[in-house]
């Protein structure tokens, strides 16, 4: 534990997720802001506004007190033992533009790697009272992230002190969560979140995928739901997936046709056309949901406006989709009918994309990835149960 006079000009406590790091960091900072002067300028910042009341100040009341804490969102202000705390959100890029001109002796921020590089930047610019300093928490991330780089790096060279957690280091976890919490994750996202590591996102999506999982047999389906990705100038792809009476999930069939390359380019109307004949080909009952691609609103219109129901727009969160099937893959959860030629292949070559990984961003390569964008739609569609089933 830190002693009395330890703390710096930067404190950034980084590691795996449940560690304690966000408890630790918010009884330093309530301390810190408690014997401050009371017209001093303090700051309180994450991602967004909500998730800054989730994950951060609704403990931070837990930890003080109703009496000695309280919140107005719509002013973006709150009150710590008197002290007025301005609260805010670093979504984008503009966000620097909401703390310019500000004097802060104090700044708290939540996952200072979802922040841009910017903000950060004009935020430290923003501490100019002698003494003032900035405590901070964050997962790890790719090595080559600006906070790694810029700080994390060169904390001998900077006022910066870090410490590093594992979920291990916090012995408060029941030891049934931290049992399940592991085996919600694989790979990368297990290194990252389990381990604290910053380790790169390389080579393969899911090179966890095995080649037995492709496989003919297919149980009693209790539910049939479809994902979708539309394109005009791409390819589009319906996948019709199951979940099987083995709580497996079931890729049944596909539907992949690229106008552009096959030289046949069809209307929304045609696409539409094929997708009800389509379904109707798998003698399909029980269809649930339709999850689809959330930025293809004149091609849910058209299905829509033929009788099509059941239609969801996808939730798009690209790396937390990953991290989902990444971990059911891991678990043998995911099995693949042979009749599914383009998704056998496109998985086989979907990869990190090393030029992004360089500047410090995951992302994988944006060609040849329609199936995979379907499957992700359909995987997301049941997050919560398939969060559940890898925990159970």
């Amino acid at each position: 534990m830190l002693k009395r006079g330890e703390l710096r000009r930067l404190n950034i406590l980084e590691g795996s997720v449940s560690s304690g790091k966000t408890w630790i960091s918010l009884v330093l900072w309530a301390l810190w802001v408690a014997c401050g002067p009371e017209d001093a300028g303090y700051i309180m910042v994450a991602k967004t506004i909500t998730s800054l009341r989730r994950n951060v100040l609704m403990l931070l009341e837990s930890l003080v007190g109703a009496r000695n804490f309280t919140v107005s969102l719509t002013q973006k202000e709150a009150r710590l033992f008197g002290r007025l705390v301005f609260l805010e959100g670093a979504s984008d890029a503009r966000a620097e533009n909401k703390i310019r001109g500000m004097t802060l002796r104090g700044a708290y921020c939540d996952e200072i790697t979802l922040f841009s590089e910017d903000f950060f930047n004009m935020l430290l610019s923003r501490l100019r009272v002698e003494g003032a300093k900035l405590i901070g928490t964050t997962n790890p991330d790719n090595p080559n992230h600006w906070l790694m780089e810029n700080y994390l790096k060169r904390a001998d060279k900077l006022d910066l002190l870090t410490v590093n957690f594992t979920i291990d280091d916090n012995t408060f976890l029941p030891r049934e969560y931290v049992k399940n919490l592991k085996k919600e994750f694989s790979g990368m996202f297990y290194e990252r979140f389990i381990l604290g590591k910053w380790v790169l996102a390389d080579g393969l999506v899911y090179g966890m995928f095995k080649p037995e999982y492709v496989s003919e047999e297919v149980p009693r389906i209790l539910e049939y739901y479809v994902g979708i990705d539309y394109g005009q100038s791409n390819a589009t792809v319906f996948l019709l997936a199951g979940l099987g009476e083995d709580e497996r999930l079931y890729i049944i069939d596909e539907y992949y046709h690229n106008g552009k390359k096959e030289q046949s380019p069809k209307s929304p109307y045609a696409y539409a056309n094929d997708f009800i004949e389509w379904v109707r080909g798998n003698d399909v009952s029980r269809l649930g949901c339709i999850y689809y691609d959330p930025s293809a609103l004149g091609f849910r219109a058209q299905l829509a406006e033929l009788g099509v129901g059941g239609l969801k727009a996808a939730n798009n969160d690209v790396l937390c989709g990953i991290q989902i099937i990444s971990a059911m893959f891991d678990k043998g959860l995911i099995r693949i009918s042979p009749r599914c030629k383009h998704f056998v292949d496109e998985i086989y070559g979907y990869a990190w994309d090393t030029k992004s990984a360089k500047v410090g961003k995951d992302k994988p390569c944006k060609e040849n990835d329609h199936v995979m964008d379907a499957f992700r739609y359909l995987v997301m569609g049941k997050f919560s149960y398939w969060k559940n089933r890898l925990g159970s």
